[in-house]
């Protein structure tokens, strides 16, 4: 594996990447863009912060690159829909660096409060000023913020003690949630008109650009303090200065910006605003957090497939990853060997859940079914992350299902192809140890194990069939693995492992050609896995 770092990871962060036997870690920061676009020709993995931008034109120049993480929040800087698009996961630290937002946003609250600025200012001027500098409590105040998710919760954890009442709004945010943890949700008008202070937790969106602009700053209480930690984008600064400069805001602490840094500092000149440079997140223990979480989540996808704090693929708990995964397998290679036995073009995919285990993951496995399926057809590449997306863009439907009908395995995965010329049907389930196996082709039941080369063939059920089968394959020299058989509708179904021939890979294709020539045989497939 070659991961490339481009912007500045703690050391211990690095190291962990490092440690992996076989693994090379570019860690080199400050590269410019056409520099960086050759250093991931042969990258699996890009680990960025927010000083570097991953584009759509980046993204197309790194073909071998499965995972981009971003050691801190927000993704803003990198292009989700493109990464999607490749089949790339795009990873984040969404609770690293909370504490450290939360106390900043607490501590930017106390600030404007208390003119803490102005106040030192004049100090260190020889000024004392103290009737200029009376400030205001947050007892008794009301604290209304603007999303609810891990930050927000902190915010709340942290003001609750200076005896303010907090109100929240975050339509993702369920009510039991909410009191629970002793907040009142609200629609966002009126949370802006019974805040005394309101800070901003969200992040920035097509919806929530400029949230805050000039109609709904005047629907905000008078006297009004706003708390920004989340992104610049979510104020429209102009309007925020007209605001104070009106008397209708009191104050502002800011820590972000539209442009950074910024380019009018007519909002940051304002004795009313509290301004600091993008610094919410920066501790010595958020930064060392974050980049030990990144580099965590990286090595865990690209040596076990676990994924987690993705923000454009469902993320599992490892615990539950080690269940789900070996039916992942199975899913893909169902997927893989129904596209293969399959002819014709294909119009959709019908999927049936069997059991606890796999109805609990549909999504995934369904993600991992198509993908199977998309893969031998396609030359682009196609994973879990964009499966659905291609085949919606092909035309392919997918109509998944559950049943509750007992079946002999306890979680079972049936998989229908229906394609221009008819439809193929598969199952499968996983055996001890994590070993995924065929249950089922074309309404016959039949157990192999779904590994390596196959030779699936369909023949009449008269006596000499097997043994011709292994006569030829033994003129070809090709070592049977395993012969499984299963026998129903009129005729019988073989699926034949075969040890992939070294010497001759022809070989296999060769052996097709001469079981077609069986007068008993009605169809012969070579499926890879």
């Amino acid at each position: 594996m070659h991961i490339v770092i481009a912007d500045q990871l703690p050391a211990t962060a690095i190291e962990l990447l490092r440690s992996t036997a076989g693994w090379s870690v570019d860690a080199r920061t400050g590269r410019a863009s056409d520099e960086l676009a050759r250093d991931l020709q042969n990258a699996d993995a890009l680990v960025v912060r927010s000083a570097t931008t991953v584009d759509a034109a980046l993204i197309d120049q790194s073909p071998r690159l499965r995972v981009i993480a971003r050691a801190g929040t927000g993704v803003d800087n990198v292009d989700v829909a493109a990464a999607s698009a490749r089949g790339i996961v795009v990873m984040n630290a969404p609770g690293a660096n909370s504490v450290s937002v939360a106390e900043h946003a607490l501590a930017l609250m106390l600030a404007m409060s208390r003119a803490v600025p102005s106040a030192d200012a004049a100090m260190k001027r020889g000024v004392w000023d103290k009737k200029r500098l009376t400030g205001a409590e947050l007892r008794g105040k009301t604290l209304g913020l603007v999303g609810f998710g891990r930050i927000g919760q902190e915010v709340a954890a942290r003001a609750r003690p200076f005896g303010m009442t907090i109100v929240a709004h975050d339509p993702f945010i369920s009510e039991q949630v909410a009191s629970g943890l002793g907040v009142e949700l609200l629609p966002l008008d009126d949370l802006c008109g019974r805040a005394d202070y309101i800070s901003l937790h969200v992040p920035a969106t097509a919806e929530t650009r400029q949230l805050f602009g000039a109609a709904r700053l005047a629907m905000c209480k008078p006297g009004v303090r706003i708390v920004n930690t989340a992104r610049g984008e979510l104020i429209d600064e102009a309007a925020l200065a007209d605001a104070i400069e009106a008397g209708h805001v009191a104050g502002a602490g800011l820590d972000v910006f539209q442009v950074e840094p910024p380019v009018d500092s007519r909002l940051t000149r304002l004795p009313q605003v509290v301004a600091t440079p993008h610094i919410a997140a920066s501790t010595v223990e958020a930064q060392e957090l974050v980049g030990t979480e990144t580099a965590a989540s990286v090595k865990d996808f690209l040596t076990t497939g676990v994924i987690r704090n993705a923000v454009n693929f469902p993320a599992v708990a490892a615990e539950e990853f080690a269940r789900v995964r070996p039916f992942m397998l199975l899913a893909d290679r169902l997927g893989a060997l129904i596209a293969q036995l399959a002819s014709g073009r294909t119009h959709g995919v019908g999927i049936r859940y069997y059991g606890p285990l796999v109805s609990a993951h549909s999504e995934l496995l369904a993600s991992a079914v198509v993908a199977g399926i998309l893969r031998p057809m396609l030359s682009s590449t196609v994973t879990v992350v964009n499966a659905r997306a291609v085949a919606t863009q092909r035309g392919i439907e997918i109509v998944e299902s559950r049943s509750s009908r007992p079946r002999e395995f306890t979680n079972l995965l049936s998989v229908m192809l229906h394609t221009s010329t008819g439809q193929r049907w598969v199952e499968g389930t996983v055996f001890e140890p994590d070993s995924p196996r065929l249950a089922l082709i074309d309404g016959v039941e039949i157990e192999a194990p779904l590994e390596g080369a196959l030779i699936v063939l369909a023949n009449d059920d008269q006596p000499g069939v097997i043994g011709e089968v292994g006569t030829i394959l033994g003129r070809h020299h090709i070592n049977i693995a395993n012969f499984a058989l299963g026998r129903g509708r009129g005729g019988a179904i073989g699926v034949v492992n075969i040890d992939r021939p070294s010497a001759d890979p022809e070989a296999a294709e060769r052996a097709i050609g001469d079981l077609r020539a069986v007068a008993a045989v009605r169809e012969v497939r070579l499926v890879q896995l």
